[in-house]
């Protein structure tokens, strides 16, 4: 069996969507579901068994399973409650870390670029203890996913015994298909569909920075089958081991995704520019960008999917959907 934590959410559900597709029926996912309609990620999928996250330790016991894929974490790039975060996002990793080391098990897990911090000491995936020691991350959830990385790091650099296969993604802006749910935290093309498809105007921030534009602050945008993907090869390829960048590697701007969107649907753009709220003012990134080639050096070579064909897909194969889940 394969094991996916959150796997009822947004890159979670997608890669049970891949895995069923490959003919897979033995997945299991360790979610909670709640109340916002994530079950419907999961609703044309087959499963071997659900297991909510209190009591994974106790399923676990005495299984064999083939690999465990950890997306599982709270996401939001605004959570506040520490304890809740360090729960969820580091020490349910440690201890899933630990139990595949005891057992022999491939462990694939979701870093962050969040781990970046804002970009001042680049976005290179240099593994090494000492540079991952300079990144500063500037959220608690970004903060939560460093703290991981740096205690693998440091049994790698002390040779200490890790799982037969391990490799960390530090993803990048990721959007597509069962991100509905995700709220805020849920893409800007995603959460401004629908003015852009009935016509209303379109509000990006305005640049409070010198010689950028309004509209022109830069993210690396990676479509989700793109990140998928990178998974399924790593299931594939489990001589490969180590921390890689999930991104395109070239940074576009929101005008850039949003235009995109208009050209998918043919209509002519309306957009508008406001001022960034004060709060976020100082702490606003204005570029981030996928650096270095690890994961091609590894051995893959699948590419990834250019912005504008991205959003083609997703708007026409998606969002202008009648059914909008894959």
């Amino acid at each position: 069996m394969l094991l996916v934590t959150g796997g009822a959410g947004f890159i979670g559900s997608n890669v049970v969507a891949a895995l069923n597709e490959a003919g897979r029926s033995d997945v299991v996912v360790c979610d909670w579901l709640g109340e916002d309609g994530k079950w419907r990620n999961l609703a044309k999928r087959q499963l071997a068994d659900f297991v909510p996250p209190e009591e994974l330790a106790a399923w676990l016991q005495g299984r064999r399973l083939d690999a465990v894929i950890h997306m599982g974490a709270i996401s939001a790039t605004t959570a506040t409650d520490g304890d809740l975060v360090m729960n969820s996002n580091f020490r349910l990793s440690l201890r899933l870390l630990d139990w595949c080391t005891d057992h022999g098990v491939p462990l694939i897990y979701a870093s962050s670029a969040a781990t970046y911090g804002d970009g001042e000491q680049g976005f290179a995936d240099d593994p090494s203890l000492e540079a991952l020691k300079q990144l500063r991350p500037m959220n608690l959830y970004g903060w939560s996913k460093h703290l991981f990385d740096l205690l693998v790091a440091e049994r790698v650099a002390k040779g200490q015994k890790l799982p037969p296969q391990w490799a960390g993604l530090k993803f990048f802006n990721v959007f597509g298909p069962n991100e509905y749910h995700k709220g805020t935290m849920a893409s800007v093309l995603e959460r401004r569909f629908e003015d852009i498809k009935s016509g209303r105007v379109v509000q990006l921030f305005k640049s409070h920075r010198e010689g950028i534009a309004d509209g022109d602050q830069r993210r690396d945008f990676i479509y989700v089958d793109d990140v998928v993907r990178v998974i399924i090869w790593l299931l594939a390829t489990p001589s490969v081991s180590g921390l890689f960048n999930v991104g395109t590697g070239h940074a576009r701007s929101f005008r850039d995704l949003i235009l995109a969107a208009y050209s998918a649907l043919n209509q002519q753009p309306n957009i508008e520019y406001i001022d960034m709220p004060e709060q976020i003012r100082g702490s606003y990134q204005y570029f981030t960008e996928s650096e270095g080639d690890r994961l091609r050096q590894a051995g893959y070579n699948g590419g990834f999917t250019p912005l504008e064909e991205a959003v083609a897909a997703y708007v026409n194969g998606y969002l202008n959907a009648a059914d909008r889940y894959r």
